[in-house]
């Protein structure tokens, strides 16, 4: 193969399965810069040409970034400090992944969901996403307090009973907005408080709840703060009270006496 054959964008584009905007793009940035024909001022490419594009190709399947590839392009030779980088590459790629798997369980979960139900509250939905993109968070969190059988209950459960879940916590959300507002004592707002906290323990269990219930105030507001919420501050300061009202009535509560 003669070092002296020359190919028009054209030709290039067709023997390195590359299209010609994106040369055009290379040559703009500098990353892959053509020779000028003389008299055309055409675009020429030779096969040392081929050789560079084929260090960008690689690069990219890698998942470097342009900048970064600019940088690389001229090395004739790779010491360590393309090991280094790899590494980190090799890093940041298993997080998008992670990422990437996590976004679609979210929607495959939602898409199933929606299915069931057909129509959510916005808030709801969001927040139901939410906690599916925090999961990992809240298992490390729970991992430094609780047992494995604690995590294993709260975390390895079944699509199946995910979804029953979720609608469960759909209706319970909903019911929540709707009677915001009435009295703690309406029946209906106890009753919901009472199918509440049994979603609660069904969902939680009872060795967890324990573990949870040892927790400090200040640990609490901490876990709090990474599981999300579909309600608004009134809201939950209303469900709140309505549940402190509930437990004083059936005796599991009694508040401290000044």
């Amino acid at each position: 193969m003669s070092k002296d054959k020359k190919y028009l964008i054209g030709e290039f584009s067709k023997k390195t399965r590359t299209s010609i905007r994106t040369l055009h793009y290379y040559d703009e940035i500098g990353l892959l810069k053509a020779e000028k024909a003389p008299q055309s001022g055409r675009r020429l490419y030779t096969d040392q040409d081929v050789l560079k594009l084929q260090k960008i190709i690689v690069f990219k399947f890698l998942g470097y970034r342009l900048e970064e590839i600019a940088t690389m392009m001229n090395e004739e030779r790779y010491d360590s400090s393309l090991k280094e980088s790899l590494q980190t590459q090799k890093q940041a790629l298993v997080e998008k992944k992670d990422h990437i798997e996590t976004a679609l369980k979210a929607i495959d979960r939602t898409v199933t969901l929606l299915e069931e139900v057909e129509e959510v509250n916005s808030d709801i939905l969001m927040s139901l996403v939410q906690n599916i993109q925090t999961e990992s968070e809240q298992r490390l969190w729970i991992e430094q307090l609780a047992p494995n059988e604690v995590i294993d209950q709260l975390f390895d459960k079944t699509e199946e009973e995910m979804l029953a879940l979720d609608i469960e916590f759909i209706e319970l959300s909903n019911e929540i907005k709707r009677l915001m507002n009435r009295p703690f004592d309406d029946p209906e707002v106890q009753k919901l408080v009472e199918k509440h906290m049994e979603a609660t323990m069904e969902f939680v269990g009872e060795e967890a709840m324990g573990v949870l219930g040892e927790l400090s105030e200040l640990a609490v507001e901490d876990f709090e703060k990474i599981i999300p919420s579909p309600y608004t501050e009134e809201e939950e300061k209303w469900l709140q009270q309505a549940m402190e009202h509930y437990m004083i009535q059936v005796g599991i509560y009694t508040p401290d006496k000044e």
